[in-house]
């Protein structure tokens, strides 16, 4: 079954399905503890979880992943986790199942959010738990969020309303899509993240982040998502960007406060 499915993905994730490197040195590495589980996807997971630099934590964040081939460490690497870290904030990275560490599982990957805040829970209970997902972890969060899920806040970016959206870019992969919905008409209905969006329950408040100029979502995404959510939604625009490369534009200064002022208003909310 496995090979199945990893024989299916090859359109879609083949260039990025490769061996993972970790980023970070070997002392940097002491300050992370390997982490596995399992998902509804029939994934084994692979993450690492770190502790807070302060004295006293906020609360744990977990991070899900765009598309490519550094899976968790495009968090690693981009300054997204010592942000947090030395904000007050654990920190669980993981890698969704085919990417990374992790093994290959269907393509539920909302199974696979919704393991990793359960396992953030487990590491670190008690204390408020938050979510923030870029492009491929955005995308499937919105569905995450439709189901039951432990999450009490979240981070969402640079998100396609619908895996069409987002595929139209990529004709090979685009047209196994299309296949695949043909055959699998309930899944495709299951998936259509614009309409899982309005059954979004859970979360105290959602914040979208987006570009005004995305080379692969749509202008239309991040409004299309705020009027379709339930939640108390905030929408935020920056300019001068690449699809999930706001950490390394000249918002990076700006796009890490709006992270850090999000997590902090919402920690003390969950707190009251």
């Amino acid at each position: 079954m496995r090979f199945m499915y990893k024989l299916i993905k090859k359109p879609f994730f083949g260039s990025f399905m490769i061996q993972w490197r970790n980023p970070l040195s070997m002392e940097e590495r002491k300050e992370w503890k390997p982490i596995s589980f399992n998902s509804r996807s029939k994934a084994r997971l692979r993450g690492l979880v770190a502790a807070s630099k302060t004295t006293s934590a906020k609360g744990v964040i977990v991070l899900g992943h765009p598309m490519g081939k550094e899976a968790k460490g495009y968090f690693l690497k981009n300054g997204y986790t010592d942000l947090l870290r030395e904000n007050g904030y654990h920190v669980l990275v993981f890698d969704i199942n085919g990417f990374g560490e992790s093994t290959v599982g269907n393509f539920d990957y909302f199974e696979d959010i919704r393991a990793a805040g359960y396992e953030a829970q487990k590491h670190y209970p008690n204390i408020p738990l938050g979510y923030m997902g870029i492009s491929l972890g955005g995308q499937f969060a919105t569905i995450a969020f439709a189901e039951e899920h432990p999450f009490e806040f979240a981070i969402i970016e640079s998100a396609a309303n619908t895996l069409e959206d987002f595929w139209v870019h990529y004709p090979m992969a685009f047209k196994v899509l299309k296949l695949m919905y043909f055959l699998m008409p309930n899944y495709r209905k299951r998936i259509r993240m614009i309409d899982r969006m309005k059954e979004a329950n859970g979360l105290k408040k959602l914040l979208l982040i987006y570009l005004d100029h995305d080379e692969v979502i749509l202008k239309e995404a991040g409004p299309n998502f705020k009027r379709a959510s339930p939640l108390p939604t905030e929408l935020v625009v920056f300019k001068n960007a690449k699809h999930a490369q706001l950490a390394k534009s000249e918002n990076r200064e700006k796009y890490f406060q709006l992270i850090v002022d999000y997590f902090n208003s919402q920690t003390k909310l969950v707190a009251t």
